[in-house]
């Protein structure tokens, strides 16, 4: 038998290495990261589950419109006509292939009280402007709706200029105002299951929820806050500072508003129905998708307080730690399949490798926790899929052909490796371009806006709508950009692609 080769004698002692008691420990580390977004998964899928069977057992009693109320009775004219007002801001960017049919799900709500529908843009030089008022025009005299232009932003990012210049154009009676992504379908009645659970608990302070990304032949996902449903006077008298914290350069709505809600003990809450279509840009290129990772760790480099400051530090460290504990094991675990079948296929002795089968062991635990892990993500899919079905079921039907599962694990690895690479870049940076725009922070706020059009991007990261009027060459399919899209979709901070 041949001595070991240099190659094959680094690969063994690599092998070896990796079994010694740290590395045993970050490996089953990784199995608990595994089975905990396992068990997460499951109980999710448990909680919209329990939805879908209430919906399916309120039609077999006799109630056709069970995916809109509880109680059919509360569709009565008596009932409709005490709803109260809804003011909905929508914050344009762009245009790209999927908005048209996003819009047009958003205002032909089933809600039965009365409700605007304000679509605001940052000038009439947004092709958004253009096509948005060619549908208002369209359903003229059937919807309340009308577009707004806020000009440009100066101590905030646009899309928080946009919503603020809407909520100082709603309608006085508006008791509510929800704040929605232009990129996300509707169902019919989202907004009066929204506007029922405010009813029945006026300590809600925001409702808000999550999209079901549909890809271009790729993968599937959970968790970005895709709205928020708040109360109108926290805007009208800038209750708990709302409006001067996202004024006063505020760079992400969202993280803004959960570190008021956090500072003053309010309540969030997300309905077990607020799961909503996503549909991403077939022409999503990697490049795109790094960038739309930078604005996720960039939220991480803005705060309101020293509290808020903390916390984000906290989620720093954490998500650095967990995201390459996640990768880790991977890594080790191809190292002993590795080592293993070299010593397979090139016949060494157990003698000249002192290689144990331990290595083995480890990779064969983690790929059970791996599938286990897919497994519940895939339950979890597949009931989204079922309770968008039938919370819309006038809208063509979803499928789990959209989602490459294969894809979906490798998107997994990529994007927690690169997760802490990019909060780095972000932290020291301090700066980010978003949608055309470069913001730049300072003390955890916005100091400096930057608009260029040469300069700047012609298509937003994840919609790939287009930012200007000029139509640009849609880039060519590569795996490059169907694993772009891949790490979008599985990509789970909040999402600020407006």
């Amino acid at each position: 038998m041949s001595a070991l080769h240099s190659a094959d004698s680094f690969l063994l002692s690599l092998s070896r290495a990796f079994c010694s008691p740290l590395a045993v420990f970050i490996q089953i580390q990784g199995y608990v990261i595994c089975l905990t977004l396992a068990i997460g998964w499951a109980f999710a899928a448990y909680v919209r589950k329990r939805e879908i069977n209430r919906i399916e057992d309120g039609i077999k009693g006799g109630n056709s419109f069970a995916f809109l109320c509880h109680d059919i009775y509360e569709l009565e004219h008596s009932n409709q006509v005490n709803l109260p007002r809804v003011s909905v801001v929508m914050p344009l960017k762009g245009f790209g292939e999927h908005n048209l049919h996003n819009w047009k799900s958003q205002i032909t709500s089933l809600y039965g009280g009365p409700i605007e529908f304000l679509f605001v843009v940052e000038s009439t030089e947004d092709p958004a402007y253009h096509a948005v008022s060619q549908l208002i025009t369209e359903f003229k005299g059937d919807v309340d709706a009308r577009v707004i232009v806020a000009g440009l932003s100066t101590t905030c990012s646009q899309k928080i200029h946009n919503q603020l210049v809407g909520v100082e154009n709603m309608h006085k009676d508006s008791k509510y105002v929800l704040f929605l992504d232009d990129d996300v379908r509707f169902h019919p009645g989202s907004i009066g299951v929204l506007t029922t659970e405010m009813e029945k608990n006026p300590e809600i302070f925001i409702q808000t929820g999550y999209p079901l990304d549909l890809p271009s032949g790729t993968l599937g996902s959970y968790c970005i806050y895709e709205y928020h449903m708040m109360h109108a006077d926290d805007f009208r008298h800038d209750n708990y500072g709302v409006v001067s914290g996202l004024r006063d350069g505020g760079y992400s709505d969202d993280m803004t508003l959960a570190a008021i809600a956090g500072a003053h003990k309010r309540l969030i809450t997300s309905p077990p129905v607020a799961v909503f279509p996503h549909p991403i840009a077939s022409d999503l290129t990697f490049s795109r998708y790094w960038n739309y990772l930078r604005k996720q760790t960039f939220v991480l480099e803005s705060y309101i307080s020293t509290v808020n400051w903390l916390m984000n530090r906290a989620l720093f460290l954490t998500h650095f730690y967990l995201s390459w504990g996640f990768v880790a094991p991977y890594f080790m675990a191809m190292v002993h399949v590795a080592a293993a079948l070299q010593i397979y296929i090139k016949g060494y002795s157990y003698g000249e490798t002192t290689c144990t089968s331990g290595g083995l062991l480890l990779a064969i635990w983690l790929a059970i926790c791996t599938f286990t892990e897919l497994l519940s993500m895939w339950n979890l899919t597949r009931i989204e899929v079922q309770l968008c079905n039938i919370l819309s079921p006038e809208a063509p039907k979803l499928s789990l052909d959209y989602y490459n599962w294969s894809m979906i694990f490798v998107a997994m690895l990529v994007d927690n490796f690169l997760y802490p690479i990019s909060a780095f870049w972000s932290h020291f940076s301090q700066t980010i371009n978003w949608s055309g725009i470069r913001y730049n922070l300072k003390n955890g706020k916005i100091h400096k806006i930057e608009r260029n059009k040469d300069k700047g991007p012609e298509f937003t990261d994840l919609g790939g709508k287009h930012l200007y009027g000029k139509k640009a060459a849609t880039p060519k399919a590569s795996l490059l950009g169907s694993l772009g899209r891949s790490l979008a979709h599985w990509h789970q901070p909040k999402k600020y692609d407006v």
